[in-house]
């Protein structure tokens, strides 16, 4: 794989494991410089070693509970102080699941995590942005359930609906000064959070996970799950040259499941 920039400081949150690792990896394999945060350290530090032996320029690794500002904003001021000024980030860290009405309701949980933690994250990273005029890039995970509702999922969908109305809003703030600001929206991707999703909405149904995999991927027009690394490689793109009229963008790659 050709480096397209050997100098670039990339962040990602949750980057720890599945789309946020794949990422991490991608941005390594062309040499850039990467701060990872996520809430499990461990992990954190699986993802900076596989980084460096597939090409990464350094690593700084930060343990971050993206709800709470002050720790993001100290991760952030690590991370620039560490490797210097941040090219691109990408706001990833995330949860997803049920939320019901009542006393366990997850709604505060999930809308902090997802949107007020992207807002924080993306934030953080405008303070520390390098200068121009080369773009700089501003990247949030959303899914393919900003698109359409699903029920008992009111958290999860509101927040990442939230997501695209915050990315369409930053990329007219921010496109004076050449920085594009952009969101994923993945559909089904093959990572932990979607096999305990299967598993919880196979359960209610009362069928097994495999079954409800299988109803799952007919809803899908290519009848399949994308790999993280296909996201990651949809944000490689984004941050190239070849994306440069791209911003306030949601990017859809759900196998068709949404064609809007």
């Amino acid at each position: 794989m050709a480096k397209r920039k050997s100098v670039r400081h990339v962040v990602v949150t949750g980057a720890g494991k599945g789309i946020g690792r794949a990422i991490a990896l991608r941005f390594a394999m062309e040499g850039a410089s990467l701060s990872l945060f996520a809430r499990d350290a461990k992990r954190l530090e699986e993802t900076a070693a596989l980084a460096k032996k597939l090409g990464a320029a350094a690593t700084f690794v930060a343990s971050c509970d993206v709800k709470k500002q002050k720790a993001v904003d100290a991760a952030f001021d690590a991370a620039a102080a560490k490797l210097g000024p941040i090219h691109v980030c990408v706001a990833n860290a995330g949860i997803g699941g049920e939320n019901q009405p009542g006393k366990r309701d997850r709604f505060d949980e999930v809308v902090d995590t997802n949107l007020r933690g992207t807002y924080f994250s993306l934030r953080a990273a405008q303070r520390h942005l390098a200068p121009g005029p080369d773009a700089r890039h501003l990247l949030a995970t959303a899914s393919v359930l900003a698109r359409f509702g699903v029920p008992g999922y009111t958290a999860y969908c509101a927040s990442k609906a939230g997501v695209l109305g915050l990315v369409r809003a930053l990329a007219h703030e921010l496109a004076p000064s050449n920085v594009q600001v952009n969101a994923l929206c993945p559909g089904w991707v093959k990572t932990d959070m979607a096999t305990e999703g299967i598993a919880g909405i196979a359960k209610k149904l009362g069928v097994t996970p495999e079954a409800f995999h299988e109803m799952a991927m007919g809803q899908v027009p290519l009848r399949r799950m994308s790999e993280p690394e296909d996201v990651a490689g949809l944000v490689a793109w984004l941050c190239s040259p070849d994306a440069r009229g791209v911003t306030g963008q949601g990017l859809d790659m759900n196998g068709g499941a949404w064609m809007g």
